[in-house]
């Protein structure tokens, strides 16, 4: 069942020592909650898929499908199997697999393509709608399958999509992922001065951020 940033369990606070892109970083701690939204429960799904364990679209969100995919690889490993990840179960993980993180770069893509020339908050805001849609009934439950729905994103169909996206555009996803969203929730944007969607026009309208209008 998809979940809502207001029904975000503030529990299961968790300490981690945590391995991004092959780079070991100091010990730090890292609060991961139970049906949270970070880009590091982005990067501990890709782990698990990359090693077979998770099966569902990444999505950033540790719900029951992450929590079962963390009791497989714990079995396997002869871990105390409760669905949480502890430093003993997050070490195991890191060293088993390093991810490619595809998924963290398709949001930043996203946001590249579609948003490049606005403020840092309007880019957050583009990557914010893709997550908004992931955990919404009315969209796919991947970021992946958001992204690539046919005739939701222009840079997707015009190729824009395939630039390569700079490093302000990662610091964007990342922070969207991280749960900021100035987009208010919403699920759609457009620019009004170039649409010529009388739908996209007739939306209501809840913020404005640069060149975007973000509606409901």
């Amino acid at each position: 069942m998809k979940k809502t940033l207001k029904s975000l369990i503030l529990s299961n606070m968790i300490v981690c020592t945590v391995t991004f892109f092959g780079t070991v970083e100091s010990a730090y701690a890292i609060s991961i909650k139970v049906e949270s939204q970070s880009e590091h429960v982005l990067d501990l799904q890709q782990r698990l898929s990359a090693l077979g364990y998770f099966k569902a679209g990444l999505t950033g969100y540790y719900g029951p499908a992450t929590a079962e995919a963390v009791r497989r690889f714990q079995k396997a490993y002869r871990l105390p199997v409760d669905g949480e990840v502890d430093s003993t179960t997050f070490s195991k993980i890191q060293g088993a697999v390093s991810p490619k993180n595809s998924a963290l770069e398709q949001l930043a893509r996203i946001i590249y393509s579609e948003a490049r020339g606005e403020s840092f908050e309007g880019q957050v805001a583009v990557g914010a709608v893709v997550l908004n849609r992931v955990q919404s009934p009315l969209f796919p439950d991947s970021i992946t399958e958001v992204i690539f729905q046919k005739g939701q994103f222009s840079a997707v169909d015009d190729g824009q999509y395939w630039l390569t996206p700079n490093q302000t555009a990662y610091q964007a996803a990342k922070a969207a992922l991280n749960g900021w969203d100035p987009a208010r929730g919403t699920l759609y944007y457009h620019n009004p001065k170039i649409t010529t969607s009388t739908w996209s026009l007739s939306r209501p309208k809840v913020v404005t951020i640069g060149k975007h209008v973000f509606t409901r």
